[in-house]
């Protein structure tokens, strides 16, 4: 039995680095919001929100890449040379 296609930890992080840098910035912009003494009760839930999201986009794009390789493994089949193969299908 084949192996199942195998998604690059480096490409995810490739595809995910720009996210990554963007998400470490706000949160840094919400923790730096919050009041003096209130850092936790100012800034946890709007960082858990952010996480929350990169968490949602990491998981669908690894998904999609595993799903473009094993497209990738798979190519479509070449149609026939002499074309009748669409035509026969129909006559059984």
């Amino acid at each position: 039995m084949p192996s199942a296609p195998i998604l690059s930890a480096n490409v995810l992080l490739d595809q995910l680095r720009g996210r990554f840098e963007q998400l470490c910035q706000n949160v840094a912009d919400a923790v730096n919001a919050a009041p003096a003494g209130q850092v936790i009760n100012g800034s946890e839930e709007k960082v858990r929100d952010l996480l929350a999201d990169f968490r949602q986009a990491t998981y669908q794009a690894a998904v999609q890449l595993r799903t473009d390789a094993a497209h990738a493994a798979f190519p479509p089949s070449a149609a026939p040379a002499d074309g009748n193969a669409l035509a026969e299908q129909g006559t059984r």
